[in-house]
């Protein structure tokens, strides 16, 4: 039997930009978060903020647009709107800690069901790094994580307790990976939506905490 497909990155980054609503200012993280600039809706007008300090840019740029002086927090050249602003880090906090970020999207390591966000260290590798991930975490009105579901030997990223160290508690709203879109509550967490052909028990086996399914629990729109 053929192996289910699964949402590549740029289809989970597709799916995180449905999310943004007109006139929201967005900041977004490394790794797939960069990849949702790529996709703005044309009835909405999305600001995005970068921790590094610009505010208001567009999709990655080509390598014919490509300007070395405008990049993201990957490192990645975008491109400038109209209005686009270019700010020290100070000014880029302020903007966090102030609480004017409407949305945040972030990668993930590990992920609990009351909301922790573990991302910033890898323990069995010793590497990782503090930096702005922990002031968004608490600073931005909504926080997306967006990973693959499961480690590259298997192991669930939705776990009960993080293992690993803690970037912030009870952050997450919602988690998108490639299998599902799952909704952080007070109740625990709920299935709202799969990859197409997969079921909600396929996606239970492949994820530690009790999910629990949506009654309208549906296909992820990939249009």
């Amino acid at each position: 039997m053929a192996e289910k497909q699964k949402l590549s990155r740029e289809t989970m980054a597709f799916r995180v930009a449905k999310e943004f609503e007109d006139g929201m200012v967005v900041n977004l993280g490394i790794g797939i978060p960069t990849l949702c600039a790529n996709y703005p809706s044309p009835d909405k007008e999305i600001l995005y903020q970068t921790e590094n300090g610009a505010l208001n840019f567009g999709p990655n740029a080509t390598p014919e647009e490509a300007d070395l002086d405008l990049v993201n927090a990957g490192g990645q050249m975008v491109t400038p709107k109209p209005g686009m602003a270019l700010f020290a880090h100070d000014e880029s906090f302020a903007m966090i800690r102030g609480g004017h970020i409407d949305m945040c999207v972030l990668g993930v390591m590990q992920v609990s069901d009351k909301g922790d966000l573990a991302n910033w260290l890898l323990p069995e590798r010793g590497i990782g790094s503090i930096g702005g991930a922990m002031d968004l975490a608490v600073g931005a009105k909504k926080l997306i994580v967006v990973t693959e579901h499961t480690t590259k030997d298997g192991k669930p990223k939705i776990v009960r307790k993080c293992s690993y160290e803690l970037t912030a508690q009870e952050c997450v709203d919602m988690i998108v990976t490639d299998l599902a879109v799952i909704e952080v509550t007070d109740k625990g967490l709920v299935l709202k939506e799969v990859a197409p052909g997969w079921t909600a028990e396929e996606i239970q086996e492949l994820t530690e905490p009790k999910l629990i399914v949506a009654p309208d629990l549906k296909e992820i729109e990939l249009m």
